[in-house]
């Protein structure tokens, strides 16, 4: 098993989560990706993915959309994409 460190406090599938996001966020068609998108990216069945992403709401990085039919998307929110720069570095910027 592996032991927490104070350098990796947060859960690897928020942080999955938070990158696909990200990665989305910056996606040249400028659309939002759906779950089933999001899942398949973050690899994470998507119990896990409904479970991060409600905390992620709640925290206000991200606003998802969930529909009466069971689809949905995701984007993050501005707050999102500054905690996205800091956590992954402003990589397109060179």
């Amino acid at each position: 098993m592996t032991s927490e460190s104070d350098d990796s406090p947060l859960d690897p599938a928020l942080v999955a989560t938070l990158a696909t996001l990200h990665e989305a966020a910056t996606d040249p068609s400028g659309k939002t990706w759906s779950l089933p998108k999001i899942a398949k990216r973050t690899q994470l069945p998507m119990s896990t993915l409904r479970r991060v992403l409600t905390q992620l709401d709640a925290a206000g990085l991200c606003a998802t959309t969930l529909n009466d039919d069971g689809t949905g998307s995701a984007a993050l929110t501005e707050e999102g994409r500054a905690a996205c720069a800091q956590l992954f570095g402003a990589n397109d910027g060179g």
